[in-house]
């Protein structure tokens, strides 16, 4: 990722302002606002601006005043309490900012998640970067003949060497008719004096969906664990779980008690179904069920046995 001369001094100029404030600061944060984090080959993710912290939670909570009146022992049991259980409205007094450089297709995917607000560059006012998603080699892979959104094996030698020209390829070509239709290149210079370019707003729709787009998308803590949950998760898409995993990075900064009680209950635990726990208390009481006795499916059944790292399992 290469950032311009301008983007350069713009992050330079932010992070150069001294603010004073009254309000809670999360230290580590604040070492990184404003830096743009690399993403892919030429994305990234930026922390433009936060409210509230770990104590915000707490007070929320707890409908108490100030900060500090409890020992940091006693937040962490609290949060912990709020996670386990489910609780929601103490952690959407927290609210961050981001702005993310990403491919049309990964934000198509991304914006699904209804519960942020959301500003996006506009292609109806300006030229889109020439600028293009090209997955490494190893992130090339076949449909996966088990899962119908997943991948499968990876590709190998000259079939992935001619997927990988025909993306490059199809993305460069689609451009260079985008500037001829716009009669503009992407850097302000006129193709043909003259001549009249077709609106911004139509010439887009020729474009790829692996071109960079980008946003400001702000969203409270809770919307952010919902999201991060699902799409750091190991079955999420490769591309929009690198995403995930920088933005987990950057919630460590800012929440980092909520952070380890989210690792722990939500990353880390599992969900079981009424059905589900029966098996597991008889497994652990030395009883043998089988699958036909559980009333689980073969898949429930599998899923179940792979979240507690039990053998019983079924290949479908």
């Amino acid at each position: 990722m290469e950032l311009t001369k301008e983007q350069t001094q713009e992050i330079k100029d932010q992070q150069s302002q001294e603010n004073k404030t009254k309000r809670v600061t999360a230290p580590e944060l604040e070492k990184i606002l404003y830096d743009a984090i690399p993403i892919l080959d030429h994305g990234f993710i930026r922390v433009v601006d936060y409210m509230g912290d770990d104590t915000s939670i707490v007070q929320a909570a707890r409908v108490s005043y100030g900060k500090g009146t409890k020992k940091v022992s006693t937040d962490s049991g609290l949060i912990k309490y709020l996670m386990r259980h489910w609780h929601s409205t103490p952690f959407e007094m927290c609210e961050i900012k981001y702005h993310i450089k990403l491919p049309i297709f990964i934000a198509r995917q991304w914006i699904r998640h209804r519960t942020a607000n959301v500003n996006e560059y506009s292609a109806r006012y300006s030229i889109l970067d020439k600028e293009f998603y090209l997955p490494d080699s190893e992130h090339l892979a076949a449909q996966s003949q088990i899962n119908r959104q997943g991948r499968g094996d990876v590709l190998k030698g000259d079939q992935a060497k001619k997927v990988l020209d025909l993306l490059k390829n199809d993305a460069e070509q689609t451009y260079k008719n985008y500037e001829e239709m716009l009669n503009e290149r992407y850097d302000g210079t006129v193709i043909n004096e003259g001549k009249t370019g077709l609106a911004r707003e139509l010439a887009r729709m020729n474009l790829t969906l692996n071109t960079y787009t980008q946003w400001y998308w702000k969203t409270d803590l809770l919307n952010l664990m919902n999201f991060l949950r699902l799409r750091a998760d190991h079955h999420a898409q490769y591309e929009i779980r690198t995403y995930a995993d920088a933005m987990l990075d950057t919630v460590k900064k800012w929440v980092p008690i909520t952070y380890e009680a989210f690792m722990d209950y939500r990353v880390g635990g599992t969900e079981v179904s009424s059905k589900g726990k029966i098996v597991i208390q008889k497994m652990i009481s030395g009883q043998k069920i089988s699958i036909e006795e559980s009333g689980l499916s073969k898949r429930e059944w599998n899923e179940l046995m792979s979240a507690f790292g039990l053998k019983e399992k079924i290949i479908q």
